[in-house]
């Protein structure tokens, strides 16, 4: 029909999720913001226990719906033979699976790769753990301040002699677990309609962590190491990057890295003599670091924000989240939905034009497991069967 929107790029496709928590449901979430049927998998007992983190009584949690809106739940025991039998049935309508148990736990649920792709052979099996299938630490627990520590990060981040700063941005769980698998799963979808091949994933988040630390290997290959936290261009070093306080203790986030923008800051607030030292070190750079926080010190955030509305210099304020969701840009972006009631994220990329976050609310439990389990092939009596024996729970 003339006008129609295109489908989604992922429209049509089935994607096993056997993930909680965080690293994992974020990666399929992004796949099915691009269209495609994310099908939670879930045991019989607890699910996934994001459900319940920070939840009032009887409530879902605001993480939990965040996470897995868009998809289905199967609530199934797979450790019981009819249990897996039915699962391997769902498997075979599927494109891809992905898993973020230890490594191990698959295999011995007789559902790693191999397994899955003796009867699903162009399947996308994708493991997302935290130190990968192999190595040492491969059966290590870990979250992501982890990684981040053995990947050399959580070093070079902080204040100049202070302790690593901790962010509540989990890099580790979300650029490895969640981006990093999600693009290697793009990218082996596309040889998969090419060529009917699958292809097995290996994610570790603590590998991506140390991938992305491009900086510190750079300072490493050409100095013979990384500067000390805090003292580097991007943590402190020198005056044209860093935060500054304002009279009323909010922040301004100053990136005025290039001599131009640095040059029209220091015109702005009345100080051009401190123009050649915006990436200076030393005495010189720590006398224009203090003057410039003088500087900006005695007024409010308001008051710079306005000033420095028109002015084109890399400063900013730093925004609580409840602002940032007010924010004219990200509103003018369409980045926040209604998701269930509650504001939501929309998918961090627009296609032609248009985002579109995957559509319904994070599913209960189980609610879709008689469904599914029609869409599988398995007879109705069979379903029956798992359902009076709790092999298969929910609707």
């Amino acid at each position: 029909m003339a006008g129609a929107s295109p489908p989604a790029p992922l429209a049509g496709l089935r994607v096993l999720d056997c993930t909680r928590l965080l690293p994992g449901p974020v990666c399929t979430l992004h796949l099915a913001d691009l269209g495609a049927d994310v099908v939670k998998v879930e045991d019989t007992a607890a699910g996934d226990y994001a459900r319940a983190i920070g939840a009032r009584p009887g409530r879902v949690s605001a993480f939990y719906a965040a996470v897995n809106r868009g998809k289905r739940s199967l609530a199934i025991d797979l450790k019981d033979a009819e249990g897996r039998e039915a699962f391997l049935a769902l498997a075979r309508t599927a494109d891809v699976l992905v898993e973020s148990f230890r490594p191990g736990v698959m295999k011995a649920l007789r559902l790693d790769h191999a397994s899955v792709a003796a009867v699903r052979p162009g399947i996308v099996y994708a493991s997302i753990s935290g130190y990968g299938q192999d190595g040492p630490r491969a059966a290590k627990a870990g979250h992501d301040i982890n990684y981040l520590g053995y990947a050399g990060v959580l070093d070079q981040t902080g204040t100049a002699g202070g302790p690593p700063a901790l962010c509540n941005l989990q890099i580790a769980d979300l650029l490895g677990g969640a981006a990093s698998a999600a693009i290697a799963i793009l990218a082996c979808l596309l040889r998969a309609q090419r060529t009917g091949e699958g292809a097995f994933v290996d994610v570790a988040m603590a590998d991506a962590s140390l991938a992305h630390n491009i900086f510190a290997l750079q300072a490493l290959a050409q100095h013979g190491g990384t500067l000390p936290r805090g003292e580097d261009l991007l943590t402190g070093g020198v005056p044209a990057y860093g935060v500054y306080g304002t009279r009323d203790g909010r922040w301004l986030a100053v990136g005025a890295l290039e001599e131009k923008f640095w040059r029209t800051l220091c015109t702005a607030v009345g100080r051009d003599d401190l123009a050649p030292f915006g990436l200076a070190r030393g005495a010189g750079g720590e006398r224009a670091r203090r003057e410039l926080a003088a500087v900006l010190g005695a007024r409010t955030l308001a008051e710079w924000t306005r000033v420095f509305a028109d002015v084109d210099c890399c400063v900013t304020p730093v925004l609580t989240l409840d602002e940032a969701l007010r924010d004219a840009q990200f509103v003018a972006r369409g980045m926040i939905v209604d998701g269930d009631g509650a504001k939501a994220y929309a998918p961090p990329f627009a296609i032609d034009g248009t985002r579109r976050p995957a559509s319904g609310p994070a599913p209960a439990q189980g609610a879709h497991s008689r469904a599914l389990l029609r869409e599988a092939g398995i007879a109705e009596a069979a379903i029956d069967a798992l359902f009076a024996r709790r092999v298969v729970t929910g609707a």
